[in-house]
């Protein structure tokens, strides 16, 4: 699994002009679930994002989580992270999973971060949509469940 994670003051998803998932001050991510992907990914992925130390304290220093400062999220399933451009200019994603093991990972990995922050916006899968954000910062983090394993 492919993360990237912004630091946000809010951000939105919008499907044919009308929003279907937003967040406030926290993290915007972008999720890509290649062939091979397990909940084993989802599970590493989701406790690091939670700690994951990127906000402020008052000595502004990053010390702090987004579940520390009460911080909301917002998860987009994006394919597009999977892509391999080595060869020509069109980029092939044959390495993403099959729509309906993405989506059923993509589900979980969204479960996980609900079962920490609470309440989590999310796009339409498989749907064209459109991200509004505010990003702070900006800090951007891309993040590789294989990189997790390798501990």
């Amino acid at each position: 699994m492919k993360l990237v994670i912004q630091r946000v003051n809010s951000a939105s998803v919008s499907v044919d002009g009308e929003c279907v998932g937003c967040c406030g001050k926290g993290l915007m991510m972008l999720l890509g679930v290649g062939e091979g992907d397990t909940k084993e990914d989802a599970e590493l992925l989701a406790r690091k994002v939670v700690n994951l130390r990127v906000f402020t304290d008052d000595a502004d220093k990053m010390n702090l989580s987004v579940k520390d400062i009460g911080g909301e999220a917002l998860v987009v399933s994006n394919f597009t992270l999977l892509a391999n451009y080595k060869k020509g200019n069109r980029p092939d994603y044959m390495s993403a999973a099959k729509p309906d093991a993405a989506k059923a990972l993509y589900e979980y990995f969204v479960s996980l971060l609900q079962s920490e922050l609470g309440q989590v916006g999310t796009g339409e899968f498989g749907a064209h949509m459109n991200i509004d954000m505010c990003a702070d910062g900006p800090v951007t983090i891309v993040m590789e469940s294989e990189m997790l394993r390798k501990k």
